[in-house]
């Protein structure tokens, strides 16, 4: 866990950059975590002790560039700061560490397995997600938990449960925006997915249907 003395000049979020201005070279990079994202903030709508960053730096020291997770889930600070919304995630000003990091690698390795790997042990983040969905013959997702100083392999299930969270991860194929293919989902206690927004209204229109709601006419 690192430690600030804030009596330090230390810069504020508004002083520093948003991300490394490295550009994603797959989609999936952002599509992955974007839909962790939105299934999540159906799930806890209600709560706002929740964060979950995509493509966002972590600053972690005054004295270098932050690093930037394809996503990352923080509890116990503000869902949102202000109407401008956070522009980064600068740990002495946060005061809580992300309880996971994930990444989603792609065929140009951006330090997944080494530097990536060491700065989130250093921070101190408990779980460190590896999605690779090039993989074969081990499996695509990997959960690793911090033990002292580094990452040992936690789960490689599908889902794997996160008791921190109250909630598991896995994979599964499905149909996000437009596009079907194996993508990751959020499930409960009894492995059962968690909804999309697509799928929920998907549903909902499908119910009114049955009805004999019509549905053009509701647009009106």
């Amino acid at each position: 866990m690192l430690e600030y003395d804030l009596r330090h000049c230390l810069p504020s979020a508004e002083d520093l950059p948003d991300s490394d201005d490295t550009p994603v070279d797959n989609e999936l990079q952002n599509l992955i975590p974007e839909l962790l994202r939105a299934i999540i903030a159906l799930l806890w709508g209600d709560r706002q002790d929740w964060f979950f960053g995509v493509d966002m730096g972590i600053y972690y020291d005054p004295e270098k560039p932050a690093i930037v997770p394809d996503g990352f889930l923080s509890l116990g600070v503000p869902h949102f700061i202000d109407e401008g919304l956070r522009l980064s995630y600068v740990l002495w000003e946060e005061r809580e560490v992300p309880i996971m990091a994930l990444e989603v690698v792609s065929k140009t390795r951006r330090g997944e397995y080494s530097t990536k790997k060491r700065i989130y042990a250093q921070i101190g983040i408990p779980y460190y997600i590896i999605y690779n969905p090039l993989r074969r013959r081990k499996s695509p997702l990997e959960v690793y938990k911090l033990e002292g100083d580094d990452y040992l392999l936690y789960s490689s299930a599908s889902p794997s449960w996160l008791p921190e969270l109250g909630l598991a991860i896995g994979r599964d194929r499905g149909t996000y925006q437009g596009k079907t293919r194996e993508w990751l989902y959020w499930y409960d206690e009894n492995n059962k997915r968690y909804l999309t927004p697509e799928e929920r209204i998907s549903r909902l229109e499908n119910r009114l249907k049955s009805l004999g709601v019509d549905l053009n006419t509701l647009e009106e």
